[in-house]
């Protein structure tokens, strides 16, 4: 955080007293689509300074993601009007509770099991794969009616929604002001990584035209 933000401030005026903290995170659809919020999550917990030896392990980490060469404190906030405070600051949030209410419905996280967990690896491509199927095969998604089942496809428009390692969740719409609905495909098995998604993807498609 920046060092002159209103977090690293009451983070460092608390000391050793608890500052409860709230995070809250909204996952918005990256292809314009009607009700286009796909989820949100909430974590509650304890912020804290990270001070001592857990500051340089922290700042790689947070490196890795976001590259900013005053991570570490190291240089000093322009400000005049706070002069020697460093003008960033690594927090840590000692997480206690997490809910997430999302498409697959609204639950109770426990913080250890998010820690364990491993992030899906279709995750930093998804964005850039549902953008390109909803610009550039808008005809290999509309053969997806076809795996309806009973449902009426006449007049449905499909956009994908969501793609992680085990399907492709695509909302289905006809029009502005009607219902919408969503239907996930599922992949014969999980994907590791882009190539295995074309290829599950090319599997559902040639499905979809039977």
């Amino acid at each position: 955080m920046p060092g002159e933000s209103a977090a690293a401030r009451a983070a460092a005026h608390a000391q050793d007293d608890d500052l409860p903290a709230v995070i809250e995170i909204t996952d918005v659809a990256p292809v314009s689509v009607p009700h286009r919020i796909r989820g949100r999550a909430r974590l509650a917990g304890w912020l804290t300074p990270v001070r001592g030896d857990d500051r340089v392990p922290c700042a790689a980490l947070m490196a890795e993601r976001h590259p900013v060469g005053e991570l570490l404190g190291l240089t000093e906030s322009l400000d005049a009007l706070h002069p020697g405070r460093p003008a960033w600051t690594l927090l840590r949030l000692e997480v206690g509770e997490i809910s997430v209410d999302d498409l697959w419905g609204a639950e109770r996280v426990d913080p250890e099991e998010l820690a364990a967990a491993g992030p899906d690896p279709m995750t930093a491509h998804e964005a850039e794969l549902l953008q390109h199927l909803a610009s550039v095969h808008p005809d290999r998604l509309a053969g997806l009616c076809g795996l309806l089942g009973s449902r009426e496809a006449a007049g449905l428009t499909p956009v994908p929604l969501a793609l992680d390692r085990l399907g492709l969740r695509v909302r289905f719409t006809r029009g502005p002001g009607l219902a919408a609905f969503d239907a996930r495909f599922d992949f014969p098995e999980p994907v590791t990584d882009v190539c295995g998604l074309r290829r599950a993807l090319r599997s559902l498609f040639a499905a979809a035209a039977h």
